[in-house]
């Protein structure tokens, strides 16, 4: 019975509901975009990193905005939220963007082993290349984020 009221306090908790509908909006654009520029659904766009908008960028930013709406922009809570965005979305367009370029390197590498005939070298341990976002990728999900935090607020609160 205590988790239960756990539980239902957890899902009733609006700074964890506008987290969770940033995080469906901003993976819908993503598939809605990739199926419009390739004409086919990428399943791993779904729940996938990189790509445009930042889902990233888009939660930490609409937990901040909504934040600032409920505690006031110059609460400590805010302050946190704040800091807490900026360093994801930094580490997002930063090193989570240059890892995915150095796994995009690697299996380059990989792949001219294996076109040499290196037996050793298995193709289905590829590295993931699509984990980091561009400046621009970052600054959708950062005004996605203003905007669904902006709107819950207004109309859900």
């Amino acid at each position: 019975m205590v988790i239960l009221n756990y539980l239902r306090d957890f899902i009733s908790n609006d700074i964890v509901r506008v987290a969770l509908l940033s995080v469906v909006i901003s993976q819908s654009i993503k598939v809605l975009l990739m199926l419009i520029l390739d004409h086919k659904i990428q399943k791993e766009r779904i729940l996938g990193d990189g790509g445009m908008p930042s889902s990233h960028s888009a939660v930490v930013t609409s937990i901040a905005c909504l934040t600032g709406y409920i505690y006031g922009f110059d609460s400590h809570l805010f302050g946190i939220a704040f800091i807490f965005a900026y360093i994801v979305m930094h580490d997002a367009k930063g090193v989570r963007f240059e890892t995915g370029k150095q796994a995009e390197m690697l299996n380059d590498i990989v792949d001219l082993f294996i076109k040499m005939g290196q037996p050793d070298i298995s193709p289905e341990k590829k590295l993931k290349e699509f984990v980091g976002h561009t400046p621009m990728q970052v600054l959708a999900g950062f005004c996605l984020g203003l905007i669904i935090g902006t709107l819950y607020y207004t109309f859900i609160i």
